[in-house]
């Protein structure tokens, strides 16, 4: 299935900045009416009832470094 992105953001943050804008989506969540905001754009997108909720803790390591990334990614999914 090709894959359509419609918003992306990324931008270094403090801890407190990032647990303010996670508040801010679940209460949005909560009500099933998200808008996605940044400088240069604005979607929405209505979250139904039920959709499937994923959360997952990645650690990546580059073959060539040795550095260690981590990813702590949430996700929301659902079919129109």
């Amino acid at each position: 299935m090709p894959e359509e992105e419609l918003f992306k953001t990324e931008k270094q943050v403090s801890r407190t900045e990032i647990a303010e804008a996670l508040r801010d989506a679940a209460e949005q969540v909560e009500t099933g009416d998200v808008t996605l905001v940044s400088d240069a754009e604005e979607r929405h997108v209505t979250v139904p009832e039920r959709p499937r909720f994923e959360v997952e803790l990645e650690r990546l390591t580059d073959s060539e470094t040795g550095e260690q990334r981590y990813e702590l990614e949430y996700e929301i999914r659902w079919t129109a």
